[in-house]
């Protein structure tokens, strides 16, 4: 192993012992030998399968057959998402020849960051995360279950499931994907298509055309965003089975790991004897594992708040410094757009996760004995691929060197010597800072602030002609306090622009950019938030702004008697609290943690 990723391994685990204690004595008072419902009283229990047949009345009365929960995200508006209509049916039959039963407990709420990008909705995205949570716990508190499937896909539907679920972490669980769309237009021309339409040479209906070819069917958007990060994780947590990830949805391999995933979770109950609670796969190491396979891969830097959220609703300690360091011994083995040309679809082709991990595993960069919930434990099961030979499912060992090495690299010859995600640092606070995707010569700049309130601000000045020249945009206010942090992805057209044109731009904000993001520097995240008096409430106008990716430090050049004297300029738009459902979420922008320790509002084990 490491010795940097051992080390930080060890003060992850020593830093959480008294809050991690805490949290597995209380998951392990729920821990029976009986199904879950047993104690319960006769009118509970008629409830709770009244709607069944009369073959799963007569399992649920009994005391040896487990139930199984289905927690779905599924609607038809999400490409991501639609899918799932069909796995109820597909999940409840294996579970019954299996001899189990499954019920859906719930269904939470989706949505999409594609769609709300630069509307009002978008200000609800980071929240409903945390509404997702809790409405998972709903499902699961009914307390009918002995295990549970998550199914979900996209930005913060699986973070959200997946801090409900630890609330549960006396239950197994097995997250069940739905798989990327099959590759449409490349990523490159969707981009040179936004950017075109940004400079007014081509139209809406030309710009339509092109995102409808990307956009084009069922499934997760192919590029390496926030949801596709989500999968990512999911493998590197243990959660989902194998490989299964980035199989595309409607084929036949897709609804055999459907199944497989559905007879899988009857094994690891407290009722057997291969026990495996989501608390205890869930760990320090498992936690670790995940952020590696954040930086290795290049994705989504939203996952330094969900990572961190996660971490502790399992009563572990993560913080942005572990990031930092872990980033400077994992190596960038995958270019995925935004950080290359290639999508999800040709990076499983490449050899995908398992090649990934066989890399990792191989060179001592994570820790392979975790529980995870492959038929065997550890991660040494996820350096294998599922393969359908006639019908039957099986896994093979994934190529251990690239099939592409345009995509993927090797630990001997990695894309970038660190994972390029930083932690920045100076007189305007603590952010994070993504360089995967960025030259080496956009690494330093040093430029005037040009301040702006609001996105749309910003965007009618580059309308106007008034930003063509060298500058540090800077956007203040759009921290998880003043308006949920909604991210910023529509800046990206316009800034890429200007950066084609050889002016030196950058973006600091307490805001998010998207997943996506990376072709601007940029430093997000900044804490504390302006909402909360921070530091870039005190830039004004024509302030040097110094920004050094490389070094990690972020600066105004301003004396500092001068800057210190500074009144932080108070939130003037109160237009973003109401309308699109706004006003129901005050409590939610109240109650919000700082994005350093995972922007959520949830009384999660402290």
């Amino acid at each position: 192993m490491n010795p940097i990723i051992q080390s930080v391994t060890n003060e992850i685990i020593e830093r959480s012992h008294v809050t991690r204690s805490a949290y597995l004595k209380h998951v392990d008072t729920y821990s029976k030998k009986k199904p879950q419902r047993v104690g319960m009283g006769c009118a509970n229990l008629a409830h709770g399968f009244a709607a069944c047949d009369a073959q799963e009345k007569v399992d649920l009365t009994g005391e040896q057959k487990p139930n199984i929960a289905i927690i779905t995200s599924y609607n038809d508006m999400l490409s991501a998402h639609q899918p799932y209509k069909d796995y109820p049916d597909l999940i409840k039959a294996a579970i019954r020849e299996a001899g189990g039963v499954a019920q859906v407990a719930a269904g939470v709420p989706a949505m999409c960051d594609g769609i709300t990008q630069g509307q009002a909705g978008m200000e609800l995205s980071l929240f409903s995360r945390d509404l997702i949570a809790m409405t998972t716990a709903i499902g699961m508190s009914h307390n009918m279950f002995d295990g549970g499937l998550y199914l979900g896909v996209c930005d913060k539907i699986v973070p959200g499931l997946l801090i409900g679920a630890l609330s549960f972490g006396h239950l197994p669980a097995i997250f069940v994907p739905a798989g990327p769309m099959p590759s449409g237009i490349t990523n490159k021309e969707k981009s040179e298509a936004r950017q075109r339409y940004a400079l007014g040479e081509i139209g809406r209906e030309e710009l339509l055309a092109a995102e409808s070819a990307s956009y084009h069917s069922a499934g997760t958007c192919t590029f390496y965003g926030t949801a596709n990060t989500n999968q990512m994780m999911m493998e590197m947590l243990g959660l989902h089975l194998p490989g299964s990830s980035f199989v595309n949805p409607y084929t036949p391999l897709r609804d055999e790991l459907t199944k497989e995933a559905a007879r899988q979770i009857l094994k690891f109950t407290d009722l057997g004897n291969d026990y495996r609670p989501l608390a205890y796969v869930v760990d320090e190491k498992a936690i670790v594992n995940a952020v590696i396979g954040l930086l290795a891969t290049g994705g989504s830097t939203n996952h330094t708040m969900h990572l961190i959220a996660i971490a502790r609703a399992s009563g572990v300690n993560l913080n942005w410094d572990d990031f930092d360091r872990l980033s400077k011994v994992v190596p960038l083995l995958a270019k995925v757009y935004p950080n290359g040309s290639a999508d999800v679809n040709h990076f499983h082709a490449a050899g995908g996760m398992g090649t990934i991990i066989s890399q990792l595993l191989n060179s001592g960069l994570m820790h392979e004995d975790t529980i995870a919930v492959a038929s065997k434990r550890g991660m040494a099961s996820y350096t294998k691929e599922p393969r359908l030979i006639g019908n039957k499912l099986t896994w093979e060992n994934a190529p251990v060197e690239p099939l592409d090495l345009s995509v993927i690299s090797t630990v001997a010859k990695p894309f970038a010597e660190s994972g390029g995600l930083h932690v920045m640092k100076g007189n305007l606070g603590r952010g994070v800072s993504k360089l995967s995707a960025l030259a080496p010569e956009q690494l330093v700049i040093e430029a005037p602030a040009i301040v702006f309130d609001d996105q749309e601000d910003l965007l009618a000045a580059f309308r106007r002609g008034e930003l063509e020249k060298d500058f540090v945009a800077v956007i203040r206010f759009q921290g998880p306090r003043a308006n949920g942090m909604p991210e910023l992805h529509k800046l990206t057209p316009p800034l890429g622009v200007l950066q084609d044109k050889g002016f030196k731009v950058a973006l600091i904000t307490d805001g998010r950019m998207s997943g996506a993001s990376g072709k601007v520097p940029s430093v997000i995240h900044l804490c504390p938030e302006c909402e909360m008096g921070g530091p870039l409430a005190k830039v004004h106008n024509g302030d040097i702004i110094s920004l050094n990716l490389q070094t990690g430090d972020i600066n105004v050049l301003v004396n500092d008697a001068e800057f210190n004297a500074r009144v932080p300029v108070p939130n003037s738009a109160h237009n973003h609290h109401m309308g699109m459902g706004r006003e129901m979420f005050g409590h939610f922008r109240l109650g919000a943690s700082s994005a350093e320790t995972g922007a959520s509002n949830l009384f999660i084990v402290d």
